[in-house]
């Protein structure tokens, strides 16, 4: 069994119920700055940046990457090697598969015209948003400025370059639409039909 350091203080003496601690790989880094939520799980080689918030009950797999300031909700998976730059926000219960990369610059030079070395100040960051319950399956590149509507499902090794829709099943380099999911997993037709499934499925919940 892996040990794990302590990330989040906690005292004896308080007097609310006591708080779960993140569990933190000894050979993960994550900063002093970064917020990391109660029950998450970090494993080895994962790096976290300045300013980054992670939620609670997240699994971080080894080697994964969150950049500064990305934002990352409760209950998310982030396998192995996954990518996460400034710029992205992650909602709650969003499966990122291994090997993932989100990109923050649709014009990315190492040079500015000039043929100096760009630095902080030479780009604008576009923002990425996956939504609620979205997944996004190993190998896929999600183009920044993109939004990933809920529970919409990304195949494994998609590009993503442009908005998916909610419950939308995309494949494909670029990706484009080949269905829609429910929550479940269920193909259907319409994304009417994958929005009254996902209802059934979680009333039966």
């Amino acid at each position: 069994m892996l040990e794990y350091q302590a990330q989040v203080p906690h005292s004896d003496h308080d007097e609310a119920a006591p708080v779960e601690k993140p569990r933190i790989h000894p050979a993960a880094e994550v900063s002093a700055m970064a917020e990391i939520g109660e029950h998450t799980r970090i494993w080895s080689g994962v790096q976290i940046r300045e300013h980054a918030k992670v939620g609670r009950n997240c699994n971080i797999g080894k080697n994964a990457y969150i950049d500064r300031v990305v934002c990352v909700g409760d209950n998310v998976k982030i396998q192995n090697n996954a990518s996460l730059y400034e710029g992205l926000t992650v909602e709650d219960g969003v499966f990122i598969g291994p090997h993932v990369i989100f990109t923050n610059d649709r014009v990315p030079r190492a040079i500015r015209p000039d043929g100096q070395l760009k630095d902080f100040d030479d780009w604008e960051i576009s923002g990425t948003t996956v939504e609620y319950g979205a997944a996004i399956g190993a190998g896929a590149v999600i183009i920044a400025g993109v939004a990933i509507g809920r529970w919409a499902l990304v195949g494994a090794g998609s590009v993503v370059t442009r908005d998916v829709a909610a419950h939308a099943l995309v494949v494909g380099n670029p990706a484009r639409l080949i269905g829609y999911v429910s929550a479940g997993g269920v193909r259907c037709a319409t994304q009417a039909e994958a929005i009254a499934q996902t209802a059934t499925e979680t009333s039966k919940g």
